[in-house]
């Protein structure tokens, strides 16, 4: 069953009198529980894609079809609503509030959807190892714990999809490795869907698909081994 679908995506961005295409004629689609990883050389536009499918930044052409609504159809707190309750976010940077704690933080967006549940974010906190974390602010806690916060956070309110940006991006080889694992193990054991921008091929090799970006065009489409 197709989850995400994506067609003929077009972005270009105004440099002054320059214009610059990153997207063209981008068709996609993506199945329920798949784990589906972009790659591509650095500027490629991977971010763009993935921000585009997500909804947080809109086309110049193109539509998204996310779970049977069109998702650049969607007003105001519709498309607010839909991305809070169905879709988890993971970005390279943290974005933990540095006055909250690790709970706090991971109950943010929930409080949000008005569908707070301490102990879910307790149990969250549990499966991401951080049990022993949860009053302590960011500022407290190394990269890795952060970032383990962040998916805590993204899984909240228990998202059908989750997207992530360069989610090892910040961190060692070693923390990065371990974080690709639990945000597939947590993906894979909950059925849900999962698509993340990575540079690295190994970790890529890790999910059911992956696609290749080159100058705006998905050139590959190939499984990995």
């Amino acid at each position: 069953m197709i989850h995400l679908r994506a067609r003929g995506l077009c972005q270009t961005y105004d440099l002054g009198e320059a214009k610059l295409q990153v997207l063209k004629r981008v068709d996609l689609d993506v199945n329920q529980g798949e784990v589906v990883f972009l790659r591509g050389a650095s500027g490629a536009g991977k971010s763009t894609l993935l921000y585009i499918l997500a909804g947080l930044e809109h086309p110049r052409e193109g539509s998204v079809e996310f779970e049977g609504e069109q998702l650049f159809m969607l007003k105001g707190d519709r498309e607010a609503l839909l991305r809070n309750r169905r879709m988890g976010f993971v970005f390279q940077s943290y974005f933990l509030l540095p006055e909250l704690t690790a709970l706090e933080n991971v109950l943010l967006p929930s409080m949000l959807g008005g569908r707070k549940n301490d102990a879910h974010a307790r149990d969250l906190l549990d499966r991401v190892g951080l049990s022993g974390r949860l009053d302590h602010l960011p500022s407290q806690l190394s990269g890795g714990e952060q970032q383990r916060v962040a998916i805590a956070r993204a899984l909240v309110n228990d998202p059908s999809i989750l997207f992530a940006d360069e989610p090892t991006g910040n961190l060692d080889a070693v923390t990065g490795a371990g974080i690709i694992e639990l945000l597939l193990g947590l993906a894979r054991q909950d059925g849900r869907t999962f698509v993340a921008v990575t540079h690295d091929p190994a970790l890529a090799a890790l999910g059911d698909r992956q696609l290749y970006l080159k100058e705006g065009y998905l050139e590959e489409t190939f499984l990995a081994p």
